[in-house]
């Protein structure tokens, strides 16, 4: 079977120069198949490589190459070589399950590969895993790994992920840890059915494995209003996040004590919903998981104030419009105060966005779609530029999540659309015009 099909080989690369094209397809590596890219990127971090190749012509050569560790150079059709491993879990709080009919096929995968947790950062449960899978992560040192753990007990993580396989995973990550294979962790809290002393103990069992337990992040349930005849799940409100954040903090004063890390970190969306400040940047220490909304406002605070103090008194006649999630609205009149009181003339109108596509308590930037911005926001005065998160955006593309790209936005609003990473340098370039100047 062919899997490592060239796609395009760089030029000067030790790929051009040892012959190889696209349409050829790498089968060995020092007399190892090449299944996957795992294998690929294990085998060629040697500096002597024999390397058996299936010409496009039909031929098959032998290469002996030393690559001084440099890469060689190429790029595959299939960067996974192989087809991505989907979750045969049931979780009771599974979004995409939550997900209404018509949205573009690629939001219904779910996948549930330990390859992809390690080269894109994904979240696995590890239900997917051989003993011989375990044995590959350890023999290839494949770290760190990000699991997806919601509950240490092995009943109730049974019952959550409705598998009934899944009770063993303090097991796996016992003997990963063992074998000094760092993970991050995830724990996506449900009232009332992991949180209170079940989430002591999951916290607990975890923290025990540092350091190869690295960071944990605790998120709460989505819901969304597509929930008919999936498991009855509350929401959080208030009075229970304030509860959850006592609850974590409380772990985070002992652990920074006793392992010299916090260990454990609370969402955002906690600490919006409890109307409660959210911590400055040095508690999150190195934003182990910011992509996991731990920490974003935080990160963009303290780069926003460190930028905003290099922008000089000036006068700036401009309109502009920011788009964003109800749930970071506050943060980012916030901002956009600011920047205002250090330029004379600047206007920036911030427009939370209701989401009634997904509805619910469904209120974070990275949900909302451009169906939603465009009914709230057709027919008013945006000024120069609508900014938007770009987390609304599918990664590396300019689509929302109902499909609409950036420039269908932008034709239905008739102003241009420009997405802002979650980075305070940025927010005020973009706002200011001033990567236009450079």
């Amino acid at each position: 079977m062919k899997h490592a099909i060239i796609q395009a080989v760089a030029p000067d690369s030790i790929a051009e120069e040892i012959g190889l094209a696209p349409g050829d397809a790498i089968l060995k590596i020092n007399g190892t198949e090449i299944t996957d890219v795992l294998d690929y990127m294990f085998l060629t971090a040697d500096d002597e490589l024999e390397i058996e190749v299936l010409k496009a012509d039909g031929e098959v050569e032998i290469i002996e190459v030393e690559t001084d560790y440099e890469e060689l150079g190429v790029v595959f059709e299939n960067s996974l070589m192989d087809t991505p491993k989907s979750c045969h879990n049931k979780c009771i709080f599974c979004f995409i399950d939550q997900l209404p009919k018509g949205m573009r096929e690629t939001v219904y995968f779910k996948d549930d590969d330990a390859r992809l947790s390690f080269l894109q950062g994904n979240y696995i449960t590890l239900t997917n895993l051989s003993d011989a899978d375990i044995e590959r992560i350890i023999r290839m040192r494949i770290s760190p790994v990000n699991v997806s753990v919601h509950a240490t007990e092995p009943e109730l993580r049974k019952k959550m992920l409705n598998n009934r396989f899944a009770g063993n995973v303090y097991e796996i990550m016992q003997r990963l840890a063992e074998n000094q294979i760092t993970m991050n962790c995830q724990i996506v809290l449900c009232p009332e059915v992991n949180d209170g002393a079940h989430l002591d103990r999951t916290v607990r069992d975890l923290a025990a494995l540092s350091p190869y337990v690295n960071s944990l992040s605790v998120v709460p349930v989505g819901l969304t209003r597509y929930r008919e005849g999936l498991y009855p799940l509350k929401p959080f409100d208030a009075q229970r996040s304030a509860a959850v954040i006592a609850q974590v903090e409380g772990y985070q004063a002992e652990f920074l004590e006793k392992y010299g890390s916090r260990i454990v970190f609370l969402s955002d969306e906690f600490y919006l919903m409890a109307d409660k400040p959210l911590p400055p940047a040095s508690i999150y220490e190195d934003f182990y998981q910011i992509e996991n909304g731990v920490g974003l406002i935080a990160s963009m605070r303290e780069e926003f104030y460190e930028a905003l103090a290099d922008v000089e008194m000036q006068s700036l006649d401009k309109t502009v419009s920011i788009a964003t999630g109800e749930g970071a609205a506050d943060f980012i009149r916030e901002l956009a105060d600011a920047l205002m009181a250090r330029v004379q003339g600047l206007n920036i109108q911030v427009f939370p966005i209701k989401n009634e596509f997904f509805g619910g308590g469904v209120n974070v930037s990275g949900l909302v779609v451009a169906g939603d911005i465009i009914k709230q926001l057709r027919g008013k005065k945006l000024g120069k530029h609508l900014y938007i998160p770009s987390s609304m955006l599918r990664a590396d593309d300019d689509v929302f999540l109902d499909d609409i790209t950036l420039e269908g936005l932008s034709d239905a609003l008739s102003v241009p659309v420009c997405p802002v990473d979650n980075d305070g340098y940025q927010f005020i370039e973009k706002i200011l015009g001033l990567e236009e100047k450079l």
